[in-house]
């Protein structure tokens, strides 16, 4: 039976369908937005893998070609391997829905989405989390949504649900929110330097509007009134909790004492193996079960700790930030870099700067475009003191580095100001919590050092929280540890005057807009400070780019002109090329691009364009080439393709008895132009460009 529902939510009629695709998978719907169509499903399996003790959630979404209207490129001419969007909204759709499980279910759930019509107005993005929601809602797998989603801009100061891609570009803030009813569980976006209290009015803008999304799911899931599956609640063994409680909580207690990451790693360790070597004859096989209830017991202690005292695992008060050293000008052959460390966490920060022939070209269902910033973050596994597999980019990876490049996407000059392709990379070479956010410290000093004329600098800081009943603590730059045994991972980038970037994970069912206050105020208040500490390592761009950069100009010229510089078959850009070295590229309207390793063959080119570009002025003195004698007077080409007529009378202040006395075809000679008739006609004069 196929069944729908619908609601308007800001221009378009949002729909959802179930029942007449898929009807094999748990729960698969249909959502239509305007003319974008997404179906996503899910399915959970039904029976746990032995000693499973985590719950496997995989989201996947494509984007799929013929959405619009498309073939994919290459040879093979099919889907490949995600994109970066799409890996940036798998992660989007997933963060929301995960902690709406519950604890003791550890089944295998595998969510699906597909976009199968894009109408290039409609961000697909919001769709597919409404879409994934409502997959769930309809499977019967013990989910506690429907969670709903929307996003939020703002244009000449009026607030606007679900902007279209091009009211998008328009709006100073992108903020994609999702929660239930009850309160919000994600954020993610950017913005142009706005306040905290905007951001605030945008979430609580957003949230009205959520609730009525999951109003409208709760109906639908009401009419599938599919019974909930049974599952077995991941094993749970109160005797061997009891006995672990009395025989080993004051130890745990006791790591207190330890305020190095890699310290207490190993205190901790050591108690596990311990308890593990006393109760391997009596509770064989629970080495992992014996571990989760350590730490559960070191959860409890921490967040007591914090509630309780306002003391934290390694020592700080709730806002206290971790010591911060800064190097900058680390490497001396790139064009900038920086070494930012807070606490124990590192990114060493690398600009590169290009030409506009490097620019990143992306393709997506809706158009092609370009990208002339990216931040590329790496995280090996030696930063956390660990082996692994070292490989291709993984999704945190670029979920991180995305972050990092909208928080400082903002700050970077208009390509008419500073016409570079900026590359920035992120080596994360120590972490304890918070790379994404030491990776825009970094990033800011680094192109500081590379003389980028950034509108500001650009912090970053990660806040958390910890929350018992109407109890509860935000705290400012948190650690490895705070993030695990935490409820909030709350990312917050901006410059003195206001937020770039902001990313929102919740572990319980969602936070109230007081906390949100309470963390924004608390995390400009650290922003701030770790402003004034980059200030003091450098306070503005360097005032030239490194001598290994390429050199860059732009010049601007008539577009009816742009034909005379490439010439047929581009024949003259190509010997402007050849004969100054430099690289050149030509936008259609009227930007020429003019990059070389060298000063002289740039301004060699620039005075080539010129000549090819330059309208003819009355009583200009030119420098031209004889191309042809006659015998009442010698044609010159002043500029490429346009000659002139010196007279005979016109050569010299004497008189001239045969041209050929005076020039020979070849000659280079100062001419003025003295006359330009109706026919477009150049009448050059030698005698008035001489001295006399």
């Amino acid at each position: 039976m196929s069944v729908d529902v619908s609601l308007v939510v800001g221009k378009e009629k949002l729909n959802f369908n179930t029942g007449y695709l898929a009807k094999q998978a748990d729960g698969a719907v249909v959502v239509t937005y305007g003319d974008t169509v997404v179906f996503a499903s899910a399915v959970a399996s039904k029976s746990v893998k032995e000693g499973q003790d985590f719950f496997p959630l995989m989201v996947d979404y494509r984007e799929m070609s013929y959405a619009g209207g498309k073939i994919p490129g290459g040879f093979i001419k099919r889907e490949s391997r995600p994109s970066d969007r799409e890996t940036l909204i798998c992660r989007l759709a997933d963060r929301p829905i995960r902690p709406l499980f519950p604890k003791d279910f550890v089944n295998e759930v595998q969510i699906i989405i597909y976009v199968l019509s894009a109408d290039k107005e409609n961000q697909q993005d919001v769709v597919a989390i409404n879409a994934a929601s409502a997959a769930l809602c309809v499977s019967g797998m013990p989910f506690k949504g429907p969670v709903g989603a929307v996003r939020v801009g703002r244009i000449d100061g009026q607030w606007i649900i679900n902007p279209t891609f091009s009211e998008a570009e328009r709006s100073d803030i992108d903020l994609v929110c999702a929660g239930t009813k009850k309160a919000v569980t994600m954020i993610e976006g950017s913005s142009k330097n706005v306040s905290e209290d905007d951001m605030l009015r945008a979430v609580e803008f957003a949230h009205e509007n959520i609730i009525k999304i999951c109003e409208v799911l709760e109906d639908f899931t009401k009419k599938i009134n599919k019974p909930i599956m049974e599952y077995s609640p991941r094993e749970s063994n109160e005797d061997l909790k009891k006995k672990l409680r009395e025989d080993y909580f004051k130890e745990i207690e006791s790591l207190d004492k330890y305020t190095a990451k890699k310290e207490r790693e190993n205190a901790f360790n050591s108690i596990i193996d311990k308890a593990v070597s006393q109760l391997e004859e009596e509770y064989p096989d629970s080495k992992g079960l014996i571990g989760e209830i350590l730490n559960g017991f070191d959860a409890e202690c921490v967040r007591k700790r914090i509630l309780e005292r306002g003391e934290r695992a390694d020592g700080r008060g709730l806002k206290d930030i971790r010591p911060i050293d800064i190097t900058v000008g680390f490497l001396p052959r790139t064009h900038g870099s920086a070494v930012f460390t807070r606490g124990e966490t590192q990114s060493l920060g690398i600009t590169t700067l290009g030409t506009t022939s490097d620019v990143q070209r992306l393709d997506y269902v809706e158009g092609g475009t370009t990208k002339r910033f990216m931040l590329h973050y790496n995280f090996p596994p030696f930063s956390v003191g660990e082996t692994g597999r070292v490989g291709g980019t993984g999704r945190r990876e670029i979920g991180h580095g995305m972050l990092a490049e909208r928080a400082l996407e903002y700050a970077i000059p208009d390509e008419s100001e500073f016409p570079y392709t900026i590359r920035q990379v992120s080596e994360t070479l120590e972490s304890n919590g918070s790379s994404s956010m030491a990776s825009v410290c970094s990033g800011s000093l680094s192109m500081f050092n590379a003389g980028v004329p950034l509108k500001d600098a650009v912090a970053g800081i990660a806040m958390g929280l910890v929350k018992e009943g109407d109890k509860y603590a935000v705290l400012s730059d948190i650690i490895g540890l705070e993030d695990h045994l935490g409820d909030m991972d709350f990312k917050v980038a901006g410059t003195k005057k206001g937020i770039t970037a902001f990313q929102l994970d919740i572990k319980i069912e969602g936070i109230t807009l007081e906390i949100m206050r309470d963390a924004l105020y608390q995390a400009r208040d650290g922003r701030l400070h770790i402003l004034e500490k980059m200030r003091e390592a450098i306070s503005e761009p360097e005032k030239n780019i490194s001598e290994y950069a390429p050199r860059i100009k732009t010049i601007m010229v008539n577009q009816e002109k742009i034909g005379d510089i490439i010439g047929p078959g581009g024949k003259m850009i190509k010997k402007i090329i050849e004969d100054s070295g430099a690289s050149i590229n030509i936008d259609d309207d009227g930007l020429v691009t003019i990059s070389s390793d060298s000063e002289a063959s740039i301004n060699e080119a620039i005075k080539q364009i010129n000549r090819l570009v330059e309208d003819i002025e009355v009583g200009k003195i030119y420098e031209g080439v004889v191309k042809k004698i006659v015998e009442y007077g010698a044609f010159v080409e002043i500029l490429p393709k346009k000659e002139g007529l010196v007279h005979i009378s016109n050569l010299d202040h004497h008189r001239v008895r045969h041209v050929t006395d005076i020039l020979k075809v070849g000659d280079k000679v100062h001419v003025k132009v003295i006359n330009i008739d109706r026919q477009g006609r150049i009448d050059l004069s030698r005698k008035e460009a001489l001295e006399r």
